[in-house]
């Protein structure tokens, strides 16, 4: 993890992917499916695979970005105008998103890494998404002869 996300930005994706192939022991495609099929079967796997889509997002924004600052780049005279430096910040926005959901990825992927394995771990661990209620619900019993109201036979019936 001493390497810096920035030094190989051209693949970072690949680098990324095949880490978490290896993690895994399987193929990023079998992975996501297995993720889909059952979600909570694994959730690190769940949230490597969110993230790693996250990740291919955003560097699909940065290949846009770039490309259109380079042609914006090829039309100008020699100075840079305003809408060409606002291409400029965007890749730099992209970039950064990028590098962001990277470092995420990577911390995923790392089980020593700060915060995974402490006091406040632990309590991070409880806050996860529940499968099903906490507490068990019912529809609230109606006297004998009261119907429902109409916005909420309306409801009831578009959901169907």
């Amino acid at each position: 993890m001493s390497e810096c996300v920035s030094e190989d930005s051209a693949d970072v994706v690949g680098i990324l992917t095949e880490r978490i192939e290896a993690r895994f022991g399987v193929g990023m495609d079998q992975l996501k499916a297995a993720v889909a099929a059952a979600p909570t079967a694994d959730v690190d796997a769940t949230d490597v695979v969110k993230w790693h889509g996250l990740l291919v997002e955003a560097q699909s924004v940065l290949e846009r970005a770039e490309f259109d600052l380079l042609v914006a780049l090829q039309t100008q005279p020699s100075e840079v105008d305003d809408p060409t430096m606002d291409l400029a910040h965007r890749v730099n926005a992209a970039v950064t998103a990028r590098d962001g959901r990277a470092m995420v990825v990577r911390w995923l992927l790392d089980t020593d890494a700060p915060g995974k394995k402490d006091l406040a771990a632990k309590r991070l661990a409880r806050l996860r998404p529940r499968t099903g209620p906490a507490v068990h619900t019912s529809a609230p019993n109606r006297p004998a002869g009261t119907t429902a109201p109409a916005t909420a036979w309306r409801s009831a019936r578009a959901t169907r």
